[in-house]
């Protein structure tokens, strides 16, 4: 049985967010609510997908390229808002 691309992303997805799972378990220093999970599963469901698509979709090695490095960009600017706000915004983090 082959598994589909969308499987792998969100057994990937699942994977990123025992780390936090696992710290709580053992620090005081990573306090995340189920908000807080709810929101990077779908940060990180969204990524995967678009990576998946530019990856499929791009004609060229440099437009593939170009297409997932700025999808990864956008996904750390984004990730470094909702944690610290660096720009902010109403959605910062503390």
């Amino acid at each position: 049985m082959k598994l589909s691309r969308q499987v792998y992303i969100i057994i990937l997805t699942t994977s990123f967010l025992l780390i936090p799972i696992v710290a709580m378990q053992y620090t005081d220093d990573v306090e995340w609510t189920s908000r807080d999970f709810a929101i990077m599963a779908i940060l990180l469901i969204a990524v995967g997908l678009s990576l998946d698509f530019a990856y499929r979709k791009a004609k060229t090695r440099l437009v593939r390229v170009l297409a997932l490095m700025g999808i990864f960009l956008m996904f750390v600017i984004i990730w470094a808002e909702l944690a610290v706000g660096i720009f902010g915004t109403p959605f910062a983090g503390s």
